[in-house]
């Protein structure tokens, strides 16, 4: 009888969910950026706002303090670090809306997708929407992509500054 008290008892300790792992993004917006104090923080010159982001030296931490387990935010860098400043800020720094699908591009009327590079990957699921799996394409600029499933055309509108060439 004891036996199966306790193992009754094990089992359903087993089947307890796991307690859910709070989002880091609260502990951003109640902390402002850790425990380091202010002062602390203007050293690093990384910034802990978005309107602190001067460039992609800013966007590096110095990492959780001693002793401390780091959480996303301490590590977050460059542009995983400038939209979780954006989150913080309620600013979308990214647009992940859907293209539009609610027609077909053609050669004459190619679906406009902006980038900030000279080339986009776009992910084409047919018109109307999910008519087929999505295929990967890669327009680029002065140059338009054609699903080869359904036909659709798209087409970069780049949105940088010319001549920036810049290479990762």
């Amino acid at each position: 009888m004891l036996a199966s008290t306790l193992r009754t008892r094990a089992l359903g300790a087993m089947r307890r969910p796991a307690m859910a792992r709070s989002f880091v993004a609260g502990r951003m917006l109640r902390n402002d950026g850790g425990q380091l104090t202010k002062e602390q923080r203007e050293k690093t010159g990384t910034a802990y706002k978005l309107e602190q982001v001067t460039g992609p030296e800013s966007l590096v931490p110095p990492g959780a303090p001693e002793g401390e387990v780091p959480n996303d935010f301490d590590q977050a860098t460059g542009l995983e670090r400038l939209e979780l400043l954006g989150l913080m800020a309620g600013t979308k720094v990214f647009d992940r809306a859907p293209l539009d699908s609610s027609r077909k591009g053609t050669m004459e009327n190619p679906i406009i997708v902006d980038s900030y590079e000279k080339y986009r990957y776009v992910g084409c699921t047919g018109s109307p929407a999910g008519s087929h799996q999505v295929l990967w394409l890669r327009p680029r600029e002065g140059k338009v992509d054609r699903c080869w499933e359904c036909g659709s055309v798209y087409k970069v509108n780049y949105l940088g500054i010319e001549g920036d060439d810049h290479h990762h």
